[in-house]
């Protein structure tokens, strides 16, 4: 369960939704140049590590310099010469870059920073398109739940990924009306996601699953097990949970659940055995869920804020880099 605070004497639960202005041009404000520079390299190391026995060559040896990824340094070659030197190959351009994108209902909560979760979603993507206009890279769009598929061909230049996340953005708009989710409201459906990922985009490429802190969710969708088993074998896939705000919170104040229909009374919202026992049930679920992505060796990483947003990001793909070069040494 996800709940919205609603502070005394507000009358709408959800804040202001970003919609005006380019989309991609809107990250160049978001990056500084460091962030910026240390992003696209690690994102460089997504094409290398994506295409390791799968077409790409060996190029040559070379010594290591200052500012060198050390986890390219090939140790045998180094003690045999007596300096270190790092294996380079040659660089796939153009990989795909597909953003999977969860569109149930959940993402229209609100996450612990009080932010819109579809905001942080939306900006979650904005970046990796950015990335891929950067290094001119098609981006494809794959967004799911229960009652809706969209999608759209990977394709470069800054024209479609501007209609990309437009596209996602409605998506998320069509969620709510209001103050209030609308009737039938679709769930999310990452089983249905993650099947449309693997069935239309056969080429390995780099796919970025965007949903919530309560999923991939096992229990309630069997089926997502084995979905992640063969995407993550088909694609290097990370995941981006967009976290949810605490169940309840004793003493914050007015609450609002986004499932449903009006405030939660004061005498539940105010119960602090009932909230102990809510949070403990989620921060099981969601230690499943962590426990699943770990067990299919699935980098994750769980944004919380905007303003923390682009570090959580550089992070995952500094580990998903560090992971895959392991993976490059054991073969």
């Amino acid at each position: 369960m996800t709940f919205d605070p609603v502070s005394a004497g507000a009358q709408e639960p959800y804040p202001a939704r970003r919609r005006s202005g380019s989309r991609v041009a809107r990250v160049r404000g978001r990056l500084s140049l460091p962030t910026l520079r240390r992003s696209t390299t690690l994102l460089d190391g997504r094409h290398r590590s994506v295409f390791i026995g799968h077409g790409q060559d060996f190029d040559d040896l070379s010594a290591y310099r200052p500012g060198d990824d050390v986890t390219d340094i090939d140790w045998k070659s180094s003690a045999r010469l007596g300096q270190p030197v790092i294996k380079r190959y040659q660089r796939e351009s153009n990989l795909p870059l597909v953003l999977a994108v969860d569109t149930g209902r959940t993402m229209a909560a609100q996450a612990p920073s009080g932010e819109d979760k579809r905001d942080l979603a939306l900006a979650v993507a904005e970046v990796f398109a950015y990335l891929a206009r950067l290094r001119g890279d098609t981006v494809a769009l794959v967004a799911a739940d229960t009652s809706r598929v969209v999608s759209r061909p990977p394709r470069s230049g800054s024209e479609h990924a501007e209609m990309i996340l437009s596209l996602l953005q409605r998506q998320f708009d069509d969620l709510t009306s209001g103050d209030a989710l609308v009737p039938g409201a679709p769930g999310p459906a990452l089983s249905t996601l993650l099947e449309r990922v693997s069935t239309w985009h056969r080429r390995r490429s780099l796919v970025v699953l965007i949903t919530d802190t309560s999923h991939p969710d096992a229990a309630g969708d069997p089926a997502v097990v084995d979905r992640l088993r063969r995407l993550s074998a088909q694609h290097e896939l990370i995941t981006i949970q967009i976290a949810d705000d605490v169940p309840l919170a004793p003493g914050r104040g007015r609450t609002r659940d986004v499932e449903l229909d009006g405030e939660i009374p004061a005498f539940l919202r105010e119960d602090v055995a009932l909230a102990a026992r809510l949070t403990a049930a989620d921060d099981a679920r969601r230690a499943a869920v962590t426990a699943l992505l770990d067990a299919r060796h699935i980098e994750h990483a769980a944004v919380r804020s905007d303003a923390t947003l682009v570090d959580s990001i550089a992070a995952l793909l500094a580990r998903q880099r560090l992971a895959s070069s392991r993976g490059r040494r054991r073969h």
